[in-house]
């Protein structure tokens, strides 16, 4: 039996938005959080980039999902299909089995034991032998290259689409942390609800999105603003079609309420952080990651707000993903690693 078995090794960032999945230091798989079943069978009819295309303009024999709610599984059955479905894309060769598969799967930082479990059996129940675990905050720090283990304070403000990881990282351990359930996709529905409310347009999560990509913004004077985009709709009393131009100034009154949540997380995290840790937390700056620290403005709000300096990272979408493939590389050496 020695002669075949042989380990796969795969890091998995499982978001609410998106999923990626590394192999040898290489991004496999990324694609959306999305998993499309019949509704009779149950059977997995799409995955991925294929599920979301499908989402909101099915029939009633096929119903998509979006399995993780909050960063963490809202549909444990729908989340085991997607998972299974996304490795096989990343190992096609495999055929989905193997020997055995040593996974490193990352999770929020507030995520609790029945939450955890959750995650942990998921991945079991694809194939995974050796399955590690490791909050998101302390994957974002790794993959933007900090050096986690050193004796000075850190902080990361990782925005998602279902979280908002606050973490004060020393020693390799979390000393202070916040999480809270208001990101990407909350962001999404301001949307969504601003344009019923304001111009009595219906629009759909996927519109919505759109129109967070391009115009959103957390400041209402943007130095190199974007153009107004025209969204389509029909109107709510009459159900005629529309266009409304919206301007990212408009976007940025709506959010506002959410990005102040946001605001307040990282000030009490701040509270909670040891006067060494701040004082070099000062000096660093604090890193913004995440799909939501590419919201426009949202890192001179917060510099301006808080009085110090808010940093974006190059590629701060995949900095979890990256940082999960380090710590799949280093399982024996990192002891944060929970199994």
């Amino acid at each position: 039996m020695g002669l075949f078995s042989f380990t796969q090794k795969i890091a998995i960032d499982l978001g609410t938005a998106n999923t990626i999945i590394m192999c040898n230091d290489k991004i496999v798989v990324d694609e959306p959080s999305v998993v499309a079943l019949d509704r009779k069978t149950d059977k997995m009819l799409a995955v991925g980039e294929r599920a979301r295309l499908m989402h909101e303009k099915t029939h009633e024999n096929i119903r998509t999902i979006r399995p993780l709610r909050d960063g963490v599984i809202a549909d444990f059955y729908a989340a085991e299909q997607m998972i299974r479905g996304l490795i096989k894309m990343a190992l096609p060769r495999g055929n989905g089995f193997f020997s055995s598969l040593r996974m490193v799967v990352c999770i929020p930082s507030g995520s609790t034991e029945v939450e955890l479990r959750a995650v942990r059996d998921s991945a079991e129940h694809v194939g995974g032998r050796e399955v590690y675990m490791i909050y998101e905050p302390m994957a974002a720090a790794i993959g933007i290259g900090i050096d986690v283990e050193a004796p000075e304070g850190n902080m990361i403000v990782d925005i998602g689409g279902g979280t908002t990881e606050i973490a004060v990282i020393s020693l390799g351990g979390i000393v202070a942390n916040k999480s809270i359930r208001i990101a990407g996709d909350d962001f999404t529905t301001d949307i969504q609800e601003y344009m019923r409310r304001q111009h009595n347009l219906r629009v759909g999560e996927r519109t919505a999105e759109r129109i967070k990509i391009n115009v959103g913004s957390a400041l209402t004077e943007l130095e190199n603003p974007p153009e107004d985009f025209l969204v389509h709709g029909p109107n709510q009393m009459t159900a005629l079609p529309m266009e409304v131009p919206v301007s990212y100034v408009e976007i940025a009154h709506c959010l506002e309420k959410s990005v102040s949540k946001v605001e307040t997380a990282v000030l009490n995290a701040l509270e909670q952080t040891p006067p060494e840790l701040y004082a070099d937390i000062v000096s660093h700056g604090i890193y913004l990651t995440g799909g939501g620290s590419l919201l426009r403005g949202l890192a001179k709000r917060l510099s301006d707000k808080i009085n110090i300096p808010f940093i974006v990272p190059e590629d701060p979408l995949h900095a979890v993903a990256r940082g999960t493939s380090v710590a799949l590389k280093n399982t024996n050496k990192f002891n944060f690693l929970m199994r």
